[in-house]
């Protein structure tokens, strides 16, 4: 049997697509009952309780977003996948605004059918076991109460996912790369999610919004007495992250003394507590996250090597949102059901202008600025429907720039990066920090590669 059980309903008019699905998870050890129709699949639902539904998309008369609106309104705690032979970004929009847990393409992989199946009902079983950890989820991951899985149907992105979820149960380190606002606070939670850790604390800490003395009180705590209004001793972060996982955020805005002491406890595996002469033993996973170039800081001497060494077992790094524009849409309306919800609002579209606008969009501040962006959006509707009049006026006013080179000049690699950044430049009216925000790099990196180039007159 499964590891994870549960009932799943799977609903195809295609028989043999029907038939092979049932083979499929009836060999993993699924309970599984098949429906040849939209209208004998909403018999299935209303006859018995599932905590699965596998649905095609398009079937005559009941169709899959049919039984996706059935589920959410008779069966809210479970999941709905939705498979198609049409996959198109517009057929997957609807899905996901109808509350689909996850979108699969004809032909679909059978690792990839697998490995949903497996996270749907996971994450169905953690919710009948534990409604309380449910509420911190929410707390945690937002009003939704969703999977922790980053949405996207970008290839890389999720090869990206795949690979995350691959180390998870490793419990190796791990260094999480990227831009400002690219999600990597996420991803770090979705690799503790699904590792043997799951269970236990995940703690966050930013590393960059503390002076030195304040980052060694939170990480290391403090026996009593061990400095003036110390009446109490507290356990630092470390230790409340014991048989889970810690996330330093902007780890490489840490102090070099402060990096000493955090590679000391990594190595030894305890914590010394200010004040104390007693170590602490600590079970502790750490995944650390840098919107800056790590490699460079150690080269320059502003990140130790040895940390960046025990850190950097696995590395990652996530993709700017404007390298993935395909995941637009849907991201726009998973923020939007998210909005809606926390502040009570009937919202539930996002008309087309408005979407044009958020496409043709460059997004400097990644996915975290989209998710601001729906937000206010939300704030502001008055009817249903998010329009472009709710968008910011700077947005709304924008045209949208294309960088194209000569397409009969063959350049170098560095001489096509040296063009672009100064089209970036051009574009930006000289602003080199959003530009350097833009390209997805540091002030420092676009400096160094302004002076390598010659662009810094």
């Amino acid at each position: 049997m499964s590891e994870t059980t549960g009932r799943i309903l799977v609903i195809d008019d295609e028989a043999v697509a029907l038939k092979n699905l049932l083979h499929i998870l009836r060999k993993e050890g699924y309970a599984v009952t098949g429906a040849q129709s939209g209208q004998a699949g909403l018999k299935a639902l209303a006859d018995h309780g599932f905590d699965l539904v596998i649905t095609d998309l398009r079937m005559e008369q009941v169709d899959g977003l049919a039984i996706l609106r059935h589920c959410r309104e008779h069966l809210p705690d479970a999941r709905v996948i939705v498979l198609t032979g049409h996959a198109t970004v517009s057929s997957a929009v609807d899905a996901m605004k109808e509350g689909a847990f996850h979108y699969i393409a004809k032909p679909f992989r059978l690792d990839e059918v697998r490995h949903v199946v497996r996270e749907a009902l996971e994450l169905s079983r953690l919710k009948r076991e534990n409604r309380a950890l449910r509420a911190q989820v929410e707390a945690q991951n937002g009003p939704d109460g969703g999977s922790v899985r980053p949405i996207t149907q970008d290839p890389a992105m999720t090869k990206l996912l795949e690979t995350a979820r691959q180390i998870a149960p490793t419990d190796c380190n791990v260094i999480l790369s990227g831009a400002s606002g690219t999600g990597k606070e996420l991803l770090a939670r979705y690799i503790h999610a699904h590792s043997g850790r799951g269970a236990g604390p995940f703690v966050a800490v930013n590393c960059g919004a503390l002076s030195e003395e304040l980052l060694a009180n939170e990480l290391f705590g403090h026996d009593k007495g061990a400095y003036t209004g110390a009446g109490e001793g507290r356990a630092g972060l470390i230790e409340a992250a014991a048989g889970g996982t810690l996330f330093l955020d902007e780890v490489t805005e840490m102090s070099l003394g402060m990096q000493v002491k955090l590679l000391r406890v990594i190595q030894e595996r305890e914590v010394l507590r200010l004040g104390s002469t007693r170590p602490v033993k600590v079970d502790v996973r750490y995944l650390a996250a840098t919107n800056r170039d790590l490699p460079e800081a150690v080269a320059a001497g502003r990140f130790r090597q040895d940390l960046y060494y025990r850190l950097n077992v696995m590395h990652l790094h996530l993709p700017l949102l404007a390298e993935r524009r395909g995941d637009v849409p849907l991201l726009a309306y998973r923020f939007l059901q998210r909005a809606s919800q926390a502040m009570g609002r009937e919202v539930r579209e996002i008309a087309p202008e408005a979407m044009a606008l958020l496409s043709a969009y460059g997004f400097p501040g990644n996915v975290r600025e989209l998710a601001n962006l729906i937000e206010r959006g939300v704030a502001l509707a008055t009817g249903d429907t998010l329009g472009p009049e709710q968008l910011p006026a700077d947005l709304r006013e924008l045209r949208v720039q294309t960088y194209r080179r000569d397409p009969d000049a063959l350049l170098s690699l560095e001489a096509q990066e040296a063009d672009y950044i100064q089209w970036v430049l051009t574009q930006t009216g000289g602003n080199r920090t959003r530009a350097a925000e833009i390209l997805g790099i540091d002030r420092v990196s676009l400096w160094r590669r302004l002076k390598r180039y010659g662009l810094d007159g």
